[in-house]
């Protein structure tokens, strides 16, 4: 049974691959050891769903200065490392995704090498290659609707008939901006008490605590 879209978008951190709660902890390790203190519950709030570069330019205006020249190497190194140890997809991506049954591609931030990656090493690139597209592929990031309806415009969907699976509050915007339906994804594990308010708030058509709960939403028994 088809749901009333011809395309599902997904983000990929925190909605795929329960990889927010490890990079929060890593940004506010690093940006701090930088000097620019950040707790992980600020990097929930303020920055999941944002680019690296998104939130590098971020704190630096708000600081007034500039991190160091090789902080994004370093950066990308310890996550990278973390990521070996740590990562994980989320329970019933595939079974779910597949089960919905129509085209399908990823919208991230994150940049294309991270995705490769990250989605090689969960198993699931295969899931959606060759359609991973990346932030760093259109002007402007989340919370901007750049990278969503490049997505659509890329596989040929009206923005209308897309349906967008997100975390966090600047990609809910995003899709809502690109005129997409958004379910608001509280699986991963950076989710609080008060992530589904948020993701509500920002606009989310629906809220789902996880991958059972997105199908149960588009196919209702």
């Amino acid at each position: 049974m088809r749901p009333g879209f011809d395309l599902l978008i997904c983000d990929c951190d925190g909605v795929l691959i329960d990889s927010e709660v490890i990079a929060c902890e890593v940004d506010a390790e690093m940006f701090t050891a930088a000097g620019f203190p950040l707790s992980v519950v600020e990097v929930r709030r303020r920055f999941v769903g944002m680019s690296q570069a998104g939130m590098r330019a971020t704190l630096e205006r708000e600081a007034g200065r500039r991190l160091p020249e090789d902080f994004d190497a370093r950066l990308t190194a310890r996550l990278a490392a973390a990521f070996e140890q740590e990562l994980a997809a989320l329970p019933d991506v595939r079974h779910a995704v597949l089960a919905l049954g129509m085209p399908r591609c990823v919208a991230s931030s994150s940049s294309p090498e991270r995705l490769r990656h990250t989605l090689t090493r969960t198993g699931l690139y295969d899931l959606f290659a060759p359609h991973v597209f990346s932030a760093a592929q259109v002007e402007r990031g989340k919370p901007a609707p750049d990278l969503f309806l490049y997505a659509a415009a890329r596989l040929g969907v009206t923005p209308g008939r897309c349906l967008v699976v997100e975390d966090s509050v600047a990609g809910v915007t995003a899709a809502r901006a690109a005129g997409m339906t958004v379910i608001g994804f509280t699986g991963g594990g950076h989710c609080d008490a008060g992530t589904p308010g948020r993701l509500r708030e920002a606009g989310a058509h629906h809220i789902a605590r996880s991958w059972r709960e997105c199908q149960e939403i588009l196919v209702p028994a």
